[in-house]
């Protein structure tokens, strides 16, 4: 090493990653692994979002646009200078991600930022991403090539030249169009023009890959008066892309066999969760997985006991060894108990030779997280009363103590307690937290919820529908109730809603499952009939005018 060198920062590394065309989940797993390395990261504003979440928190964002149209603070180059702010953090030595929608190669212009990167020797690499040609048709159900092998040609409508539609227009092949709603007429009748026949199949997709992903199926000639009996056409929005297939692969007959994504029980369903977003994520995650586009609001927030040596005295007791048993009858109850270990330097060692019970999974795996596995977890009904049948009684012969400490929000009903007596354990019944009123949610919120913008409502208890209407007002008539038992069904009908989903369990995912099987059975009766599948949503007065705004 020489000593007289002068001091230059490393040279940096840019990673281009291509984000797909709009399913979070289709980013790629090597595209996962350099964000979360990355430190500067450089993204398209319609992908932003999507690879933000895999990013570190501190990663710098100059670029700070998103999907949802926030602006560019004015110090910040606009998007077409990203080349200068990809080189200037490279030349710092730092490790820059470039994102992209859909494939770096196919669908984003960054041949100069890459041309850049080789002029200055910074090292760079591509990682390629679901190109929105190919991956918008899969979900709409359109195979673009099949064991016959007919060609496929990709075309840039706003590109194409008249060379490139008359050798399209010549040949069979199955043609995948990148244009926007308001030109796919147009390029329909480029194609027309250059020799193909009118009656050609055609679909035409929007917001591909996302739940709000509409297809329609025309022919190339009838495109313009399907898009306009839809009500798509004519649109403030018309400038949206689009991708348009054609050819005999996007035939209807086959498009209604292959549509996957859009048949889906809750596809495009708006539903809100009244649950804080750490209680509804493993539910979250199942309504999406039926289509559903989850909202959570949250209607109860947890704040600490009034008087806490009650709580502190029971913590203490765990560790010197007063109880056999500690009963988790909620998430909230694990992480009251874990804040108060963390406070006196403790961890999930502290449990050592002491029984653990919890009410139901999402409370066992709440704890799990915490580095306990549960002794007992009901095998039946997942409540209070589904706790207490699997419970031993009290015997003096095996346990050699007798206190069970129960930590419980302060307006728990007393059912597992009064079953605890009964079998004979002595019951330190503490207050480990305080349910209040959640915050009402915001002005747009509450509007969707008494307007009707909200497609379902899945209420998990009585306190959710009291505090939901109490913070943000009724649903309206067209919303969809889902209730998770007769108790909570009946709070519901007091405050003059109509339920028309019960699960059949006391479980919040037999509740999704029970909302889907709702939604498929309505949309099974729509098809049958002829009619279109809409939303409950979209049975509201004036949704088609604002659907279309």
């Amino acid at each position: 090493m020489n000593p007289t060198a002068p001091n230059r920062p490393t040279a940096g590394h840019v990673t281009f990653i291509g984000a797909g065309p709009g399913d979070p989940g289709l980013l790629t797993l090597r595209a996962v692994e350099a964000l979360a390395a990355a430190d500067v990261l450089v993204a398209d504003p319609a992908v932003l979002d999507v690879v933000r979440a895999h990013a570190r928190e501190d990663v710098d964002t100059p670029l700070q646009a998103t999907a949802d149209g926030t602006s560019i603070p004015p110090e910040v180059p606009p998007l077409r200078d990203t080349t200068n702010l990809v080189m200037g953090a490279a030349r710092s030595g730092r490790r820059v991600v470039r994102a992209v929608a859909g494939d770096p190669g196919l669908d984003a212009h960054v041949t100069e930022e890459m041309l850049a990167c080789a002029a200055e020797g910074v090292v760079f690499e591509v990682v390629p991403g679901i190109a929105s040609a190919v991956g918008v048709p899969a979900y709409a159900g359109i195979p673009l090539r099949d064991a016959h092998g007919t060609d496929v040609r990709f075309i840039d409508a706003a590109t194409a030249g008249d060379r490139c539609w008359s050798e399209v227009g010549a040949s069979d092949a199955s043609l995948v169009v990148s244009t926007t709603l308001d030109s796919v007429a147009a390029a329909a009748g480029e194609l027309v023009t250059a020799g193909r026949k009118p009656d050609t199949p055609l679909t035409v997709t929007v917001a591909g890959t996302t739940t709000r992903q509409r297809t329609w199926n025309a022919t190339l000639g009838t495109v313009a008066q399907v898009l306009k009996q839809a009500k798509v056409l004519p649109a403030a929005d018309g400038g949206q892309p689009v991708i348009a297939v054609v050819g005999e692969r996007s035939a209807p007959a086959q498009r209604d066999q292959l549509s996957w994504f859009e048949s889906k029980p809750l596809f495009g369903w708006k539903v809100l969760v009244p649950r804080t977003k750490e209680q509804a994520a493993s539910l979250s995650d199942q309504l999406s997985s039926y289509g559903a586009v989850p909202h959570e609001v949250p209607t109860i927030a947890v704040e600490p006991p009034r008087t806490p040596q009650q709580m502190e005295r029971a913590v203490k007791g765990l560790v010197t060894g007063r109880y056999e048993w500690i009963a988790f009858t909620s998430v909230n109850a694990v992480k009251a108990v874990r804040e108060k270990f963390e406070e006196y330097g403790l961890d999930a060692r502290a449990f050592a030779g002491i029984k653990v019970a919890a009410v139901g999974e999402q409370t066992a795996n709440a704890l799990v997280a915490f580095g306990v596995k549960p002794d007992l977890v009901p095998s039946g009904e997942q409540s209070a009363a589904g706790l207490l049948e699997d419970w031993p009684p009290y015997d003096p012969v095996f346990d050699p103590i007798d206190r069970v400490f129960l930590p419980r929000a302060d307006i728990a009903t007393e059912t597992l307690v009064a079953g605890l007596i009964d079998l004979g354990w002595e019951v330190d019944d503490v207050t480990a937290y305080r349910t209040v009123r959640a915050s009402p949610p915001p002005a747009t919120t509450r509007e969707a919820i008494k307007g009707g913008g909200f497609d379902a409502v899945l209420f998990t208890s009585s306190s959710t529908v009291r505090n939901l209407v109490g913070i943000a007002g009724k649903p309206h008539n067209v919303t969809v109730i889902a209730c998770i038992g007769p108790a909570t069904a009946k709070t519901a009908e007091e405050h003059g809603l109509r339920v028309d989903v019960m699960s059949p369990e006391p479980s919040v995912h037999k509740l999704a499952a029970a909302l889907a099987d709702f939604g498929a059975a309505r949309r099974d009766a729509a098809v049958e009939a002829g009619d279109p599948v809409t939303r409950p949503s979209e049975r509201r007065p004036g949704s088609r005018r604002r659907a279309r705004s």
